[in-house]
């Protein structure tokens, strides 16, 4: 039994041991200056796949495609402004994490508030009502009150109108 508890510790240690080795990632620009502006440009960027995720930290192969994108523009001696410009004027203000303050982009930086204060309010609002309709309800009288506790005690007992 030791024997082949051995046998396949070996063959496990040795299948194991010809995977692929795992190896820091080469930058895929020559420049590494031109990598650091490209992260720095693509964290500032929504992957319009993903949506919750930044262009820089998107697997999607459209996130990999306005990487190299970025990169072409980079060469080409843009400035990271001309680059956002371009992205912007290309895929609208949807895919800046921080959209600019203007008249289409209200909804996106006040709509959670607002969202918030009319929850907000409505809970208020039923609460009041809620208060309101308790108060409305006028406490039973003393013979009531006895009736309730006879056909709670006695079970037996039909319920008289």
């Amino acid at each position: 039994m030791r024997r082949w508890l051995l046998i396949l510790l070996v063959a496990l240690a040795g299948i194991a041991g010809n995977g692929p080795q795992a190896r820091e990632a080469a930058p895929l620009a020559a420049d590494e200056a031109t990598e650091r502006r490209l992260v720095a440009i693509s964290s500032e960027l929504r992957c319009l796949v993903c949506q919750n995720e930044s262009l820089s930290g998107s697997n999607a192969e459209l996130a990999n495609d306005l990487r190299r994108e970025i990169r072409n523009l980079i060469h080409e001696g843009r400035s990271d402004a001309e680059i956002m410009e371009f992205m912007v004027s290309r895929y609208g203000d949807f895919v800046r994490y921080r959209p600019p303050l203007k008249g289409t982009t209200l909804l996106l930086w006040f709509g959670p508030g607002l969202l918030f204060v009319a929850a907000l309010a409505a809970l208020l609002l039923y609460l009041r009502r809620r208060e309101r309709a308790l108060a409305d309800q006028r406490p039973l009288s003393g013979d009531e009150t006895r009736r309730a506790e006879a056909l709670l005690h006695d079970r037996d007992a039909p319920p008289r109108p």
